[in-house]
């Protein structure tokens, strides 16, 4: 009885285990906003090299350089956030299409 249920409760507790650690956290993409924040990027400005989505997020989640014209440098961001906020939000820091 006791192997029986061995074989029975490895599988599920390894597939929760799983499941747990595979949840996207609903929250890193106002981490990577904040840790901008901190950094003294703002809404705005990017004519001044500091701007919140051009200078710091749309690098960030890109995995790419700096604008040669930012002033700031980029904050430190786990990788394991960046991949849960594109998990929840995959446009995030993307430029919208609308162009007026």
């Amino acid at each position: 009885m006791r192997r029986k249920l061995l074989w029975i409760s490895c599988p599920i507790i390894a597939a929760m285990a799983y499941m747990v650690q595979a949840a996207p956290r609903p929250g890193a993409c106002a981490e990577i906003t904040a840790a901008c924040t901190r950094a003294g990027f703002v809404e705005g400005g990017a004519r001044a090299g500091n701007g919140l989505l051009a200078d710091c997020i749309v690098p960030i989640m890109r995995g790419s350089f700096q604008r040669p014209k930012s002033s700031r440098s980029l904050p430190p961001v786990d990788a394991r956030v960046v991949a849960a906020c594109k998990a929840v939000n995959p446009r995030f820091g993307e430029p919208s299409e609308q162009r007026i």
